[in-house]
């Protein structure tokens, strides 16, 4: 399943070296506490929590606000462990390192004997959804997939969200830009294309403006543009198929004057057509399927057969655990401390001399709210 969104500020800069080389240690040291304690299924649950994810960062010494604690987390965690010693490992990063990631999970889930190809299908499938069918305004940027030797995943990838004016300077960019993260899990996951999420976290709801096309409310809009790919041969006969059968108060669709039609977009739908994919996932798995064309297979489908895609976004949370001043949700608080006391016993247990636990607790209650917000 999908376990949360988390919106944050898009920061320029890089993370320190010798505060990496820190981070990448204290990670390495409280995952091993956590697997030694709990299992590497948990420790994979814990990262796909949004706000453990959050705190993790903050314990490991980073800017808790900012979109590179989800960067830079994940790459301290990429280099720190491993499938000998941790029984987890990381695939992908940032940028070009983010298209590496089939080929590192190749490499790495033949050294545990675990079937590669289904988790280079994950990598895909979870990036495809929110980059292409969720359209929220985020383009992804960094995906990492998280595994065990169990077979186990769990995925966290970022998007970033620029200003209208800043074309394609990637300064202007991070100027008041922001970036959501997205978290997967593989336990209880019944499909990638049908509520794959549990939370979704964001700044704020843009209901009426999300392309929700994995809402249940889009279930008729996947089956129908599937259809179409496929020449329409399974729901044509149950269609309207001349314009006498319109019913007079049939809902009316108002199409937007502004057409942009890219000559690529041909082409992957021709490519598609040959595969005759079975099903929406397959369908954006077919190569050179993107966002442009997956949503004018929905709009297509909602003029041919009458299908309503879902406009509703899934964000649900404000960051990880609601706002502080009951905007747009109140703080979970009871959720927050169980979580940090979670870490908290991680630290505690974790192979790091006494100063460095005194000093990550010490950055994790200042994460903390007071009680009194």
């Amino acid at each position: 399943m999908r376990t949360g969104f988390a919106d944050l500020p898009l920061h320029a800069g890089k993370c320190p070296p010798w505060l990496f080389v820190r981070m990448k240690r204290l990670g390495a040291a409280i995952t091993a506490a956590i697997v030694y304690e709990h299992g590497e299924k948990e420790f994979l649950r814990r990262i796909s929590n949004p706000f453990f994810f959050q705190s993790l960062g903050c314990v490991l010494a980073f800017d808790h606000h900012s979109s590179g604690v989800t960067t830079t987390v994940c790459g301290a965690l990429k280099e720190g462990l491993s499938l000998e010693e941790h029984g987890i490992t990381v695939a992908g990063g940032k940028g070009k390192t983010s298209r590496k990631t089939p080929s590192e999970i190749v490499e790495k889930a033949e050294f545990a004997g675990l079937e590669a190809d289904q988790l280079v299908r994950v990598s895909r499938l979870a990036a495809k959804v929110d980059s292409a069918a969720v359209q929220d305004g985020y383009q992804l940027y960094h995906h990492c997939l998280f595994f065990s030797s169990e077979g186990d995943w769990a995925v966290v990838q970022q998007g970033l969200n620029a200003p209208e004016n800043a074309g394609l300077d990637w300064l202007g960019a991070i100027i008041g830009g922001k970036a959501r993260r997205y978290h997967w899990l593989s336990d209880g996951l019944e499909s990638f294309v049908n509520e794959p999420h549990a939370a979704v976290c964001a700044d704020e709801n843009k209901d009426g403006q999300v392309l929700n096309l994995v809402a249940t409310e889009s279930t008729e809009t996947r089956k129908a543009s599937v259809d179409l790919i496929n020449d329409g041969t399974l729901l044509r006969e149950s269609g309207q198929r001349t314009l006498a059968e319109c019913k007079a108060n049939a809902k009316v669709l108002v199409m937007q004057r502004e057409h942009l039609v890219d000559p690529r977009q041909y082409k992957a739908l021709a490519n598609a057509r040959e595969l005759c994919p079975d099903n929406y996932e397959q369908l954006l798995l077919c190569p050179g399927i993107g966002s442009k064309t997956v949503r004018a297979l929905a709009l297509t489908s909602e003029l041919v057969y009458g299908t309503e895609a879902s406009w509703k976004d899934p964000a649900k949370y404000s960051f990880s655990h609601g706002g502080k001043d009951r905007t747009p949700y109140p703080v979970d608080k009871p959720g927050m401390y169980k979580t940090a006391e979670f870490i908290e016993q991680a630290v505690e247990e974790a192979k790091l001399e006494k100063k460095e636990k005194l000093e990550a607790l010490r950055r994790l209650k200042d994460f903390l709210p007071s009680e009194t917000n």
